[in-house]
């Protein structure tokens, strides 16, 4: 009556099967091509097997292919360990261990598998669309072994998915309770190789404008800001990043190690400072942003002489921190004779129509001051244009641009701005940033983008030192004024998904706005429950003390009065709940026998039951044995034909009564 204790069903081995398909799906962009067409085969493979009843592949078919993936992942990665080279292998063997899925262990090792697969996720993405397909993709695991812990009576898909909500969903208290009370610590719980720590960031420590034919516009989030009292107009929002002192005719770039600097240059604030704090997001480089000008420094943070905050370590996740700047404010002129001289040097030879145009422009201005209001007259008079798409640029791009094109976005006006200063003999250097934000009324805070990515000029003079002026503004006021996304296109994408024209519909830029707000409140309560986060929430509710000691101590308490709460409502659920039909019925017959002498023993199983009493009552027998046997049938049999359990009840109700 019963199956083979080893032998899974052919539905259940698909359901399977669909399952890790669902877990590795959000990999797929990450894989190399062989690795998905490996995998397709031998899924494909497998469900053909199932299909057409054939023999499972031999141990050395297995054996070679998987020797041939992990030659393969080491020739399109140079390894077989980190986290892409890593999940690569790991997708080929689960494909290998379906071909030799035959044994309920087998399913138990995949199932478990697909368990550590989808924390794998969380290493590309912690968003809240990942958690919730990999939570939807734990409900189906879950619900898969359920399926084949069912050996006999196999309940319903359906039935399979509401027990394992039901599981999930008592395991919510014992996660929460982990969640608050596991002892964090300062960084990652574990290292991960450098593949692990691809970031995305707007900015570079090099400039090379005129190289690329279109400004990549991402609408991916650099950070989010909150001002405690109003914020500054859009105007003043520059945010101070890298800062370029070198060019070699095409290229600008920062110092080799500007982190190891040490002098601290005087500056004086104008007006009232600015309180806000900065939530960044992780970009893989030291850099930190600050409203021009920082006044303070955020913890294990530096800064340098040209006023770039730079982190000990680089940014591998979110930071969030308290800052408070000058929007206006006036540099103490104290540069040294080498750090001047390096801020006017240009190569030579390169862009000799900007020198020649820098010298005459200079000469006819008769001073510093006058020629800066000259050089930003000639980009406000003349026919130059802001575009994000600029035509390439040859051997001396500022020449090019000046001269040709005069078409570009932000890095052509700085980079030929601090030219022209420099072939005046003014110290001049790049800062980048970013400029501007979109305001989310709804959070009340700023969204700054990799799109608002920007670079402006900083031109040294003897009496004011380091003052700040943004060619691009005087091309586009707007870029200055509403941020670079607006200026140029609406975002027509949404949560990540492209939407085209429908994405520049004022009520989804609503939607977005909502969304990040979500986005935000996830990264803040969740992504951002931190060491000082957590030691701050335990101590508003009475902890005096944070150790790690007492956290876990803490913990154990907390678990093993959810498991105790958990049980008895399981308990108390068990005993209110509405008996079997078939047991009401079987032990309404029990009980008749009973009556008749027959009393059934505690551990006595239905059949060992009918030959007892049989053997008592050979009147009874075959009324006994026809009850018991159906019985046995219903109880642990495969599911019962259609009409069974009305048999069964029919047969329970016409058993001899005693008189």
């Amino acid at each position: 009556m019963a199956a083979a204790p080893d032998r899974l069903r052919p539905a259940s081995v698909v359901r399977l099967t669909v399952a890790l398909v669902l877990v590795l799906a959000p990999h797929a962009g990450q894989l190399p091509w062989w690795v998905l067409a490996t995998g397709t085969a031998l899924v494909a493979w497998r469900l053909v097997v199932l299909q057409f009843a054939l023999r499972l592949p031999p141990k050395w078919v297995l054996l070679a292919v998987g020797l041939g993936a992990m030659g393969g992942v080491w020739a399109s990665y140079g390894r077989i360990f980190g986290r892409d080279a890593g999940i690569a292998l790991l997708t080929v063997m689960i494909a290998l261990k379906l071909l030799e899925l035959a044994t309920l262990r087998d399913a138990m090792v995949l199932i478990f598998l697909g368990y550590f697969v989808v924390l794998t996720n969380f290493l590309y993405s912690q968003s809240i669309p990942t958690a919730l397909y990999l939570l939807a993709t734990v409900w189906i695991i879950t619900a898969c072994m359920i399926d084949f812990q069912a050996r006999v009576r196999v309940p319903p898909l359906a039935t399979q998915l509401r027990m394992s909500a039901t599981m999930l969903a008592q395991a919510v208290p014992l996660m929460l309770a982990l969640f608050v009370l596991f002892p964090r610590v300062p960084g990652p719980l574990w290292s991960l190789p450098q593949d692990a720590r691809a970031g995305v960031t707007g900015l570079s420590d090099t400039m090379t404008p005129g190289s690329l034919s279109e400004l990549i516009l991402s609408d991916d989030v650099a950070f989010r800001v909150r001002f405690e009292e109003r914020a500054p107009r859009a105007q003043s929002l520059y945010w101070r990043g890298p800062v370029l002192w070198d060019f070699d005719g095409a290229t600008w770039s920062t110092s080799r190690f500007p982190y190891t600097q040490t002098i601290i240059r005087r500056y004086e604030g104008i007006g009232d400072p600015v309180a806000y704090q900065v939530t960044v997001e992780p970009h893989q480089k030291r850099w930190l942003f600050a409203l021009d000008l920082p006044a303070r420094l955020p913890p294990n943070a530096r800064i340098t002489a040209d006023f770039q905050l730079y982190l000990n370590a680089p940014l591998a996740s979110r930071l969030r921190y308290d800052m408070v700047s000058f929007t206006d404010y006036r540099i103490a002129p104290e540069d040294t004779a080498g750090e001047l001289r390096r801020a006017r040097t240009l190569p030579a030879d390169s862009n000799p129509r900007t020198r020649e145009l820098a010298v005459e422009m200079h000469t006819r201005a008769g001073s510093d001051r006058a020629y800066v209001d000259e050089v930003l007259a000639l980009f406000r008079n003349q026919p130059f244009s802001y575009t994000t798409t600029p035509p390439l640029l040859g051997a001396n791009p500022v020449d090019g641009f000046l001269f040709e094109t005069r078409a570009g976005f932000c890095e052509h006006f700085a980079s030929a701005f601090a030219v022209l200063m420099r072939a005046a003999g003014i110290p001049a250097r790049i800062v980048t940033g970013y400029q501007g934000g979109e305001y989310n009324t709804m959070g009340e805070y700023f969204i700054v983008r990799q799109a608002d990515a920007h670079a402006w000029v900083e031109v040294w003079f003897a009496d004011t030192g380091w003052t700040r002026f943004d060619p691009t503004a005087a091309v586009a006021p707007g870029r200055v004024g509403i941020g670079a996304a607006t200026v140029t296109r609406r975002a027509e994408s949404f949560a990540g998904i492209p939407l085209g024209a429908i994405g520049r519909a004022p009520w989804m830029q609503q939607a977005r706005l909502v969304w990040d707000l979500a986005t935000n409140a996830w990264n803040q309560a969740i992504l951002g429950y931190t060491q000082e986060r957590q030691r701050d929430l335990l101590l508003r509710v009475g902890f005096d003390e944070t150790t790690w000691e007492r956290l876990v101590m803490a913990l154990i308490a907390v678990a093993g009065a959810i498991t105790v709460l958990l049980a008895l409502a399981s308990l108390h659920s068990l005993r209110t709940r509405r008996p079997d039909p078939l047991c009401r019925d079987y032990a309404r017959f029990r009980a008749r026998l009973e009556r008749e002498g027959i009393v059934a023993a505690a551990a006595e199983g239905p059949l060992d039951l009918a030959r007892r009493a049989g053997a008592a009552r050979p009147d009874l027998a075959p009324a006994i044995s026809a009850v018991s046997e159906l019985y046995a049938r219903l109880r642990y049999g495969p599911a019962p034909p259609a009409g069974a359990l009305a048999r069964f009840r029919r047969l329970v109700a016409a058993f001899p009564r005693v008189t």
